[in-house]
């Protein structure tokens, strides 16, 4: 691992533990050339996916990018981080444990809807506004009308 302060490659593991959410190890390093300290956060990885998107057009799966777009699709929303992170941890275990190197995007997109609807709603019609660009109001009717969403007031709405 190298040295975020001076770029030495090897530095020595002095502590390795789970991650308090259980999906990473921990580690303390000490970099024996300038003799900083910093934390790694390490993931296992199953087995290396590959997204298609739908021009066909391949691209390694990146698990930030999907924490990215689901943290914008919740911006402003009561949803505790943790939440979010053991969400996009069990997406992340169903895509690996499908067998599959290579996935569909489409794929991905759904297991991801599928998430948000049971975790928050409001989450769940932004992230499909974006998925299945909705491009008038009227989309978000139909969906909406389709989807059957919850018609009771939000907690403290005017009623």
């Amino acid at each position: 691992m190298r040295c975020p302060f001076c770029g030495h490659v090897e530095s020595q593991v002095k502590d390795s533990r789970p991650s308090e959410d259980g999906a990473a190890i921990r580690r303390r390093r000490l970099c024996p050339e300038c003799g900083g300290r910093f934390t790694t956060f390490e993931r296992v990885q199953l087995r290396e996916l590959t997204i298609v998107k739908r021009s066909g057009r391949r691209a390694p799966f990146d698990r930030e990018k999907l924490v990215r777009s689901i943290s914008v699709a919740l911006r402003k929303r009561p949803v505790d981080p943790e939440r979010l992170e053991r969400m996009v941890s069990g997406i992340v275990r169903q895509l690996e444990s499908m067998g599959e190197t290579e996935l569909q995007s489409h794929v991905v997109g759904e297991m991801v809807m599928k998430a948000l609807k049971s975790l928050d709603e409001v989450g769940y019609v932004r992230y499909a506004s974006v998925y299945r660009d909705f491009r008038e109001t009227q989309d978000f009717a139909k969906f909406l009308g389709d989807e059957g969403l919850s018609d009771e007031p939000a907690e403290g709405a005017a009623e």
